[in-house]
């Protein structure tokens, strides 16, 4: 048969809900797409859906124009940029949704009191709106091969990176045990309660165990009350030595559950934590040191000078400090966010020097080989010279 030209329909670019012509673009060719951040560490994404979850939870979904898949492990992390009353702000949050959903890409952000962001992405990102993120990063992942059996432990709004794996094993059909417990102030809080129980009415070797403090006052908890305790671990996990554990919630949270582990002779090699704080951006306080200037050879013999090749300026880093640390020393407010070398958001390209830098995961191989550092884990190994 002889396919007029006339015969083929006209076909438009998928928009920014992945739609084409009216209907869901062709996986295959969203497939044939680079994936996001393959050419740069920050790039825009659309909005396309927002959540309520529960009464102070909502879950922001994500999607490129072209629909681009996004690359990421379970339990890693984004962050993001916003920028509220004329300051650019980051915040990091763990990625909720699963990589076996690489179409979209989710955040589930619990509102903070006095919390800038949450309450601004609660308040003002609608379907639709535009924001910055950084590249996915994070060591908080899955094995690569799967373990037989796993302990997933969560409080509150920690939840969000155990649940991704959660989703990604139950996507994968993993045949591996899974023990969930979840710990929440009352059911009302459970975040993805219904979704959990569903899956686990599917998913024969997923147990999921809620743990609530009280009631809510339109519900009596009729579960497991009170805190995570060394009997409810004995009794839900008898087999506790034989799991993989992977633990993120509240700081005092994570201390007790951890105590609890090692009072079971648990054996901790087996133990992952989410240890940290994604709740505000951790920097040095900055001082009111004043830059050198250039060519001051008195103080460039306390340590090596630091030339940010862009802005023109050149400070001293002393031997104990950091790039970060030395920065804000002197005056300057560089991008960062965790200071703890996971995030990535200081990361930037070095153009001459040496450093060592300890980081946390916040920097892919193929970046430190493109002489990319994160300046808040980088001290220098003698003058360096940055582009920024």
């Amino acid at each position: 048969m002889t396919i007029m030209e006339t015969d083929i329909p006209e076909v438009s670019e998928p928009n920014s809900f992945g739609l084409q012509n009216g209907r869901p673009a062709p996986v295959r060719s969203r497939r044939m797409l680079e994936p996001c951040w393959a050419e740069s560490d920050v790039m825009d994404l659309v909005c396309s859906q927002v959540l309520a979850v529960t009464h102070d939870v909502k879950t922001f979904v994500f999607t490129t124009p072209e629909r681009r898949p996004f690359d990421f492990e379970a339990g890693q992390f984004i962050t993001i940029r916003v920028e509220i009353d004329g300051e650019l702000m980051t915040r990091c949050y763990t990625i909720a949704s699963p990589p076996t959903r690489p179409d979209r890409l989710a955040i589930t952000v619990k509102r903070v009191p006095d919390g800038v962001v949450s309450n601004w992405l609660h308040d003002n990102l609608e379907p639709g709106n535009w924001i910055s993120m950084h590249a996915p990063a994070g060591a908080f992942v899955l094995p690569e091969e799967d373990a037989p059996k796993y302990l997933f432990l969560s409080a509150g709004s920690g939840i969000t990176p155990v649940l991704s794996m959660t989703r990604t094993l139950y996507d994968l059909g993993s045949e591996a045990d899974i023990l969930f417990v979840h710990s929440a102030r009352t059911p009302a809080d459970i975040i993805y309660r219904g979704e959990l129980e569903a899956m686990a009415r599917l998913m024969p070797n997923l147990r999921v165990v809620e743990i609530c403090e009280g009631d809510a006052p339109t519900e009596r908890w009729m579960g497991l009350q009170g805190r995570i305790s060394k009997p409810v671990l004995e009794i839900l996990a008898p087999d506790l030595n034989e799991r993989e554990t992977f633990i993120c919630g509240p700081a005092g949270y994570m201390a007790s559950a951890k105590s609890l582990l090692e009072e079971l002779d648990y054996d901790m090699d087996k133990y992952h934590e989410e240890s940290f704080d994604f709740g505000a951006p951790q920097v040095p306080a900055p001082t009111a040191a004043p830059p050198i200037e250039q060519g001051s050879e008195e103080e460039a013999a306390a340590g090596f000078s630091i030339e940010f090749a862009r802005s023109g300026k050149m400070i001293t880093c002393g031997p104990d400090e950091t790039i970060l640390e030395a920065a804000i020393a002197a005056g300057m407010r560089p991008m960062s966010a965790c200071g703890q070398g996971m995030c990535g958001t200081c990361k930037v390209s070095m153009l001459s020097g040496e450093v060592d830098m300890k980081h946390n995961g916040g920097i892919r191989p193929k970046e430190v080989a493109n002489q990319k550092v994160l300046i808040c884990c980088s001290k220098p190994l003698g003058d360096i010279q940055l582009d920024c």
